[in-house]
């Protein structure tokens, strides 16, 4: 991303085509290698930001994709369109995953219609930047955690029984997982969790063949940030990282594309994979 984004704000979950400058997300200039070929691939959170990213670059590397999400059907269809311009299968499946039935049932509905499951990308998210912990409410507390990490739980485990040896998991983490965030607490508290999950379960995993590894960005363009964020720190947006600016969606995938291809990471599990924009952590 070369500029900084003006002060701007959307209704939360946010539509790509109102962000200014609407952000790479569409893989233009990604070649494929058959990476990924014929593989079927669940990613929640795939309509927009890193989600549609990921389904793209998937599908590029010649797998099918199922995209999980809440209710922005007109990101959700642009996703699929340039999925299926790829010439490969795109499968949009809408709804709540803070409801526990929803989690099982869009693992059901992916393995219908793809024929199966060998990549899963745990990826939806939800942030509410607070002051501090007083404001911070209960109800915002557990909505998140719902959504960050309790999905996460619910996804991976209706999919476990559909996985064979050589599929992998990938959770999307954060750099706030890594190190915290004074406005976002109970989003880096489910960060972190995400951290520990990924360790435990490419433990827990690894006789049985199947991968787990994270990827933990900086600062990334996308509508959750104009649909959570203040106004004013929408418009400082990156800027804090040495490179001075927030990625791109475009520039993340590629990460995802790695921890999916066993010929690429053949040997990584229980990883966490941090796109920081240059910055660096003590420890």
């Amino acid at each position: 991303m070369s500029e900084t984004p003006p002060p701007q704000k959307q209704p939360y979950p946010g539509q790509t085509g109102e962000m200014a400058p609407e952000p790479r997300d569409e893989m233009r200039g990604y070649q494929g290698r058959g990476l990924l070929q014929d593989k079927k691939c669940l990613i929640t959170g795939g309509d927009s930001g890193i989600g549609r990213a990921v389904a793209v670059a998937f599908a590029k590397e010649g797998a099918d994709v199922a995209i999980a999400y809440l209710n922005e059907h007109e990101d959700a269809a642009h996703t699929r369109k340039l999925v299926e311009a790829t010439g490969r299968r795109c499968v949009p499946l809408p709804g709540d995953l803070g409801d526990r039935a929803h989690c099982a049932s869009v693992v059901e509905q992916a393995v219908s219609e793809l024929g199966g499951l060998d990549v899963l990308v745990n990826n939806v998210a939800y942030q509410a930047p607070v002051s501090g912990l007083e404001e911070l409410t209960d109800e915002q507390w557990e909505h998140t955690f719902a959504v960050n990490i309790h999905s996460y739980f619910r996804v991976t485990k209706a999919a476990l029984p559909h996985l064979r040896e050589g599929g992998a998991i990938i959770n999307t983490s954060s750099i706030n997982g890594l190190r915290g965030n004074k406005s976002l607490i109970d989003y880096a508290a489910t960060k972190g969790a995400i951290n520990a999950f990924t360790y435990s379960m490419a433990q827990n995993l690894v006789e049985r063949g199947i991968r787990v590894n994270a990827v933990a960005p900086g600062p990334v363009w996308t509508p959750l940030i104009p649909a959570t964020m203040p106004e004013e720190k929408v418009g400082k947006f990156g800027q804090q990282v040495p490179m001075q600016r927030a990625a791109d969606p475009d520039e993340i995938a590629p990460s995802y594309v790695f921890f999916a291809s066993g010929l690429m990471s053949s040997y990584y599990t229980g990883e966490v994979l941090a796109p920081i924009g240059g910055e660096t952590l003590p420890g």
